[in-house]
């Protein structure tokens, strides 16, 4: 083969000699090399000239770049610097191609993971091209799937995290902007370039926790971080994460759906039957089998994500600051979106932040846009370890706004639930002259007004009966207070803590494994001298074994003899001391200390009802089961957590317009076309209708004057009989 081939403008031939014999062609690819190096240099100067040449050779370069690797060690960092510093001045075409050729090198293994991301992170705010942003995207999101296929990658994650986190941490120092009046213009490039660098560290870091790559704190911890950002999309981006409101089901891609076997079984059946049919089928049900067993052994919980915030009270009291501080910029739909995560992030870690109540006031008025959100975010945000005295000024001042004649049913309703959720979660924070008022609203009309007081009046019957008038308490509770039971006041505790409920089980469970290892040691040392033992006796059990055997006596105490069959010890049980373990006063209990304590606390429990432990150890084992399984799926929060039906409560269904309902006759029409009347629809070839079908909207005069009917009248015997047997023949062959 001649050398022509192996010039500039036939790179392909000259890439594939290459493949197949590196050595033989180094010169070849020396000479390539050389001329990159002068067109990069010319490039740089001039990225308008010789752009379709650069990429050429660049794409060759990368193409062969596993056959010289240390010809072209730099090459990568070359091409990843010329992208990200020259990258405005160039050309569509050429920033595809030299994304293109970093992907390539990746794939080759020339490039790392983290170099790769490196380069393609800071493109991402940079780049015009829908296109070019999401190939990008993809790719980022690809590598680090494929990276935590198998395992979790732990060093490409903190790489990548720590990326994502500077890039977030990277604009906190700007103005807020806002997104209200004023507030909405005033930015300038930088805040602008930083805002879209943080939105898009928070976008990556969303998209990676839905599909399970990442669900630790870390990743909970940028997207904390953007919840403080001057632009107003990364904070509503970040607050909608931990609200749960754009985590709907993702849309299902086509290679992780389950198809059914039994219609992948049907389909074959009705087919033709091949031998590569059948082949396809096997494949498909051993790959449906695979996923069927891969989705259910997949038990790694995904925690929430309030659940993983790091330091939830200065979390919440960083919220509140933003909130009061910026609230004119805000409008009120972003107020409200920072206030149900403020009272969510209250509500799940029991921290108190004040002056949120306080914050809280001013919203409370029937006439307030949104004012459901606001009444549930001021619910859920109540726990049992909220001063009462911060809630009575919140309570009467809903009383004095919603409660009374001057407002609708609704708006009572709304107010009295609103009362009952915030005393549910703290009962002291209640007046009795208010709540003998709000209780006398159950004899009202409205049956939604109806509902909430009693409601209420049946809450207090359960965690305060003293509260109400003597008629009101109910026979129960009634009972209750007469044999002395009383509710305990804020701040007192049923029985004093002095232990971890289980703690002995852990502490038993880390001597043993102690033991364990110390035994290891020991075993062969103890095992001769057990042996020299036993051969030093044998000599002496001889003349032992021949002569009597001494019996101490128990100290010449008198022999009892009873007729009865039952033993005292057994009936006079002593319960035994409870042990109290002293290792959290020893030892700082980790995480896994905690799970470790709770698995072990859930094996003594079942252990207990096998062993026949009664009823109250099967109730203890199905309340540690619950808890394990509300841990795991985060079902615990549900009863933290307050939904704007809980403030506003049944409601009567309103009238539907004439819209509404023509668009419900509609709807129900929806493919029952077959079983309507044919009369003005049109046709889909186009024309008039039929002659049958104009015939059957004649008159009947008309028609009884035609000539068909006249002649059916006037038809003699014979014509008759023999239209009713051709009639009768036509019908028999029908039914065949």
């Amino acid at each position: 083969m001649g050398r022509g081939l192996l010039l500039t403008s036939n790179l392909p031939q000259l890439q594939n000699l290459i493949k197949r014999d590196p050595a033989a062609y180094k010169d070849e690819f020396l000479q390539q090399w050389q001329h990159y190096s002068s067109i990069r240099q010319i490039f740089l100067a001039h990225p308008e000239e010789e752009a379709g040449q650069f990429r050429e050779i660049v794409a060759f370069i990368s193409q062969v770049a596993t056959c010289y690797p240390t010809e072209t060690a730099q090459f990568p960092s070359e091409i990843s610097s010329l992208l990200l510093d020259n990258y405005p001045s160039l050309s569509p075409d050429t920033r595809k191609a030299l994304v293109q050729n970093l992907v390539l090198l990746r794939n080759k293994g020339v490039l790392s993971s983290i170099d790769l991301l490196k380069s393609l992170f800071p493109l991402l705010p940079k780049t015009t091209s829908s296109s070019l942003r999401a190939s990008i995207r993809h790719t980022i999101l690809t590598d680090i799937k494929t990276a935590n296929q198998k395992s979790k990658n732990h060093k490409l994650n903190r790489a990548v995290q720590a990326m994502l986190f500077n890039m977030v941490e990277r604009g906190l120092d700007g103005e807020v902007e806002g997104n209200k009046g004023k507030a909405r213009t005033g930015s300038n490039d930088a805040n602008v370039h930083r805002g879209e660098e943080a939105m898009w560290a928070v976008l990556l870091t969303k998209e990676l926790w839905k599909k399970g790559i990442w669900n630790d704190a870390k990743s909970v911890s940028i997207i904390a971080t953007g919840c403080f950002h001057p632009a107003i999309k990364v904070q509503s981006a970040s607050v909608h994460f931990f609200l749960g409101s754009d985590d709907g089901p993702e849309e299902e891609e086509a290679d992780d759906e389950i198809a059914n076997p039994k219609s992948l079984q049907h389909r074959r059946e009705i087919n033709k039957k091949t031998r590569s049919g059948e082949k396809k089928l096997e494949r498909q049900l051993k790959s449906i089998k695979k996923k069927k067993q891969a989705k259910a052994s997949a038990v790694t919980p995904n925690f929430p994500a309030l659940q993983l915030l790091h330091d939830p009270q200065t979390f919440g009291e960083k919220l509140h600051h933003v909130l009061a501080q910026y609230s004119r910029r805000f409008s009120l739909d972003h107020r409200v979106l920072i206030i149900q995560l403020l009272s969510r992030v209250m509500g799940a870690h029991k921290t108190c932040v004040l002056s949120f109540y306080s914050y809280m006031t001013p919203y409370l008025m029937h006439k307030q846009l949104r004012i459901p959100s606001l009444l549930s975010a001021l619910a859920q945000s109540v726990h049992e370890l909220t001063p009462p005295d911060v809630l009575l000024p919140v309570i009467q001042k809903i009383a004095s706004e919603f409660v009374h004649p001057g407002v609708g049913s609704e708006v009572v309703a709304a107010g009295i639930n609103a009362i009952r959720e915030i005393s549910r979660r703290q009962p002291w924070a209640m007046e009795e002259d208010l709540l003998s008022d709000l209780v006398e609203y159950r004899k009202s009309r409205d049956k939604t007004v109806i509902a909430a007081a009693r409601g209420l009046l049946q809450l207090y019957r359960e965690v305060n009966p003293s509260m109400l008038h003597r008629r009101e308490r109910g026979k129960a509770a009634a009972m209750g207070l007469s044999t002395g039971k009383q509710p305990l006041p804020f701040g007192h505790a049923p029985d004093a803590a002095m232990d971890i409920d289980g703690l002995n089980l852990l502490e038993d469970h880390l001597h043993a494994r102690a033991n364990d290892e110390e035994d290891e040691e020991t075993n062969d040392a103890l095992a001769w001298a057990a042996w020299e033992i036993e051969s030093d006796s044998s000599d002496e059990s001889d003349d032992e074994s021949e002569g009597w055997i001494n019996v101490d006596s128990d100290d010449n105490e008198p022999l009892e003899l009873s007729d009865s069959d039952t033993d005292d010890s057994e009936t006079k049980e002593v319960p035994a001391p409870q042990k109290i373990s002293h290792l959290a006063t020893t030892k700082i209990l980790t995480p896994a200390d905690f799970a470790l304590l709770n698995e072990l606390r859930l094996k003594a429990a079942t252990s207990e009802v096998a062993a026949g432990g009664g009823s109250n150890a099967k109730r203890k084992l199905a309340d540690l089961e619950a808890a394990k399984k509300a841990a795991h799926t985060g079902e615990h929060l549900d009863n933290v957590f307050v939904s704007e039906n809980d403030i506003l409560g049944p409601r009567k269904k309103s009238k539907a317009t004439y819209e509404e309902r023509m668009a419900s006759v509609h709807e129900g029409r929806e493919g029952r076309e077959k079983f309507g009347s044919n009369k003005g629809r049109k046709k889909e070839t186009g024309g008039s209708s039929t002659n049958k079908e104009k015939l059957k909207n004649k008159p009947i005069m008309m028609i009884m004057g035609s000539q068909r009917i006249r002649g059916k009248r006037k038809a003699s015997l014979r014509d008759k009989q023999n239209r009713l047997r051709k009639h009768v023949d036509g019908q028999k062959r029908r039914q065949k």
